[in-house]
């Protein structure tokens, strides 16, 4: 299901689902588009960081086709 740990992956304007530092725990996902890719690196192993249209940042975990 971790879909989103290549930035190769995820472009700007796509609609991701991420999680929120605050929802790791419990797992839950919120749905936006994508502004900015933070994750510098090519992947990471808990998904690449991204900032969303609504200034909400998380690290992506499913891509929407």
């Amino acid at each position: 299901m971790n879909e989103g740990t290549k930035r190769a992956d995820i472009k700007r304007g796509l609609t991701v689902s991420i999680v929120l530092k605050q929802d790791q725990r419990s797992g839950t996902l919120t749905e936006g588009v994508v502004r900015d890719l933070l994750t510098k690196s090519a992947t990471h192993p808990h998904g690449i960081k991204v900032r969303l249209e609504s200034g909400l940042v998380g690290r992506v975990k499913r891509i929407h086709r």
